[in-house]
């Protein structure tokens, strides 16, 4: 038992003769937000708050977050009966509604006798880790657009429109459960950021974050109770280019290739290793922890290449992670924090991106019998001395490959057979040397056509290509639909996933393509269907692969986030404590749950059956 004692200071509190403070039947008193009631029980009774460890100790506030953020509080005194409320939404701190509130200016707390709290004591109840929230009626969010409209009087700026909130709210590649926003609002700048979350706040209405629009997940789906769209795509600037230092700092709507055209055109020779799909933004890229093909060179979102990001956070406070300089040991890396986070604990605005230098390159190709062979080429050709040479390693499957030819992309049609797309860098005497031992070790694993692009053009198109996989997918099989998981294994699992996934597709007769970043183990599924039974197979058949990638060590997704889709096995990969903890940090941080609520975090089971 924690035993501690406690003394609270009022303003404006009327007292008791005796000095205590003795609400009446149906008052409140908030602090700073949270608002308490006395229970209603024939039992209970206020007495002296300058009591003993008896009194109201087993209240602990778990959070006291940036500039008042807000609080969130464990609850366990039953003596006193003290039942949270709900944290006031207001733009500034302002108690409940009621001329009977009273606000505690100060609550001071000393610990005597204490013991360490146990790991169940900490755990989140259930009420608090399926994050219930009470958010607003359809008269408050029909108040929060006129207020927005009021904010934002640019035509086109806050839209209602039936179609554009559909196309903010649903991606056609996407098959997870979805529901319209009820507003769309374009933000041009940090302080449209603000303005916004503000309104939400003040309305509980929840908001989400949009911009690229290019995620699988279901990541800017609305809320079915009616939310805000944050429309960032024209937040796409470059503001500051530091060619000395090799970073450079932009909007979170920005498109990575954009990023890297842009430094091109200006004979800047440095890029942004960071390349998943085709027209995704800097603020999704963060929001999801992507990564791309270069990832087995240059690594994830996760590794450096983001040196601080700018965030609103939910409270409406603005702050900037950390500095500019390429290392910092100053307190844990708060950066990191929102780095696949979703946008469930802030809106990114800008980012300071670390650069890397432009290497020449060399791409070839090489094809095998099948795919086990392929990808068991991989980690030893990694594994030798010349493996970092190695700057992306691409699988493709015969189906892919076959799509490629179909979907008429290329000029003159490719051998079908399970391929490997290698991508080598350095001065040409180490690609001379890389090339000559990856030519060695693909042919050991049964390697029966090796080629190199002949040109820089004939280079830049054998990657493309890859890159876009999902367009000739859907381009060689019209009258399909398409959906794209991602999971990830260590890589010397990686050809028992493939060769069960595949297997277990054809069982089913299910078409599909296999793409894969398979020099760090991480691979795509795009499982075709055509109708409703054929959906509900290809649903069942990547929760297998899920399953099966989760029993292999790895994880239910590589790059594309958790979102709608993957948040239910999240806790069978992390654990119920890490999720738990993660559910601590959301709650601390978005105590209304306004921030995209119903992505990442998984849904109780007995609330999921309803």
């Amino acid at each position: 038992m924690l035993h501690s004692m406690t003394s609270l200071r009022f303003l404006n509190v009327p007292k008791s003769v005796s000095g205590a403070f003795k609400p009446s039947g149906s008052q409140r008193i908030c602090l700073r937000g949270i608002s308490f009631s006395k229970k209603p029980s024939a039992s209970s009774s206020w007495s002296s708050v300058h009591s003993s460890s008896e009194s109201i100790a087993k209240l602990v506030l778990g959070s006291l977050l940036i500039g008042g953020t807000g609080y969130y509080a464990f609850r366990n005194d039953l003596a006193f009966g003290l039942n949270p409320l709900k944290l006031d939404a207001a733009v500034g701190i302002a108690p409940p509604h009621g001329a009977e509130d009273r606000d505690i200016a100060h609550l001071q707390t000393r610990q005597s006798n204490s013991e360490d709290l146990s790991s169940d004591q900490l755990k989140p109840d259930k009420a608090d880790s399926s994050f219930e929230s009470t958010y607003g009626s359809s008269e408050d969010i029909q108040k929060a657009i006129k207020e927005l409209r009021e904010f934002f009087p640019h035509d086109g700026q806050v839209q209602t429109n039936e179609d554009v909130l559909l196309l903010h709210g649903s991606s056609e590649n996407s098959y997870h459960p979805s529901s319209p926003h009820s507003v769309v609002v374009q933000a041009n700048s940090t302080e449209d950021v603000v303005k916004t979350v503000n309104i939400s706040r003040k309305y509980r209405v929840p908001i989400t974050a949009y911009s690229g629009a290019t995620s699988l997940e279901g990541h800017f789906s609305g809320y079915p109770s009616g939310s805000i769209c944050l429309d960032m795509s024209a937040m796409d600037q470059i503001l500051e280019i530091n060619e000395a230092d090799g970073d450079l700092r932009c909007q979170s709507g920005t498109r990575w290739e954009d990023i890297n055209s842009t430094l091109k055109e200006k004979g800047i020779p440095l890029f942004f290793p960071l390349d998943p799909g085709p027209g995704a933004t800097i603020g999704g890229m963060i929001g999801t922890g992507c990564s791309g093909t270069n990832a087995v060179r240059y690594g994830t979102a996760k590794a450096e290449w983001f040196l601080n990001v700018t965030v609103v956070l939910p409270s409406g406070k603005v702050i900037k992670t950390r500095q500019r300089a390429r290392k910092s040991s100053a307190g844990f890396d708060t950066t990191k924090l929102f780095i696949g986070a979703e946008g469930t604990l802030g809106i990114i605005t800008e980012a300071t991106l670390r650069l890397a230098p432009v290497i020449p390159t060399k791409v070839a190709m090489a094809q095998f019998p099948d795919v086990e062979k392929a990808v068991s080429a991989v980690q030893e050709i990694l594994n030798t001395p010349y493996g970092p040479h190695i700057q992306c390693v691409e699988l493709l499957d015969n189906h892919m490959m076959s799509a490629i030819n179909t979907a008429g992309i290329v000029d003159s049609p490719y051998p079908v057979q399970d391929t490997l797309f290698f991508k080598l860098q350095g001065a040409p005497e180490a690609i001379d040397l890389t090339s000559k031992t990856v030519q060695a070790l693909v042919q050991k694993h049964g390697c029966n056509r090796f080629k190199f692009a002949a040109t820089e053009k004939e280079a830049e198109d054998l990657w493309e290509n890859r890159k876009y996989a999902l367009i000739s997918t859907m381009s060689a099989n019209p009258g399909f639909r398409c959906w794209t998981t991602d999971v990830c294994v260590p890589v010397s699992r990686l050809p028992q996933l493939v060769y069960e996934t595949k297997e277990d597709l054809a069982k089913v007769g299910l078409r599909s393509t296999i793409v894969g970043h398979v020099g760090d183990g991480n691979f795509h599924a795009l499982i075709l269907f055509r109708d409703e039974k054929e959906l509900q197979a290809v649903s069942a058949a990547v929760h297998r692969l899920i399953h099966r990638a989760i029993s292999l060590d790895g994880t239910c997704t590589g790059e594309h986030g958790v979102g709608v889709g993957k948040s239910q096995y999240l806790i069978d990969e992390l654990g119920e404590d890490t999720v738990a903890l993660m559910r601590l940090v959301k709650q601390s941080i978005d105590p209304l749950n306004l921030f995209n609520p119903g992505k990442l975090y998984p849904i109780e089971p007995e609330l999921r059956k309803h």
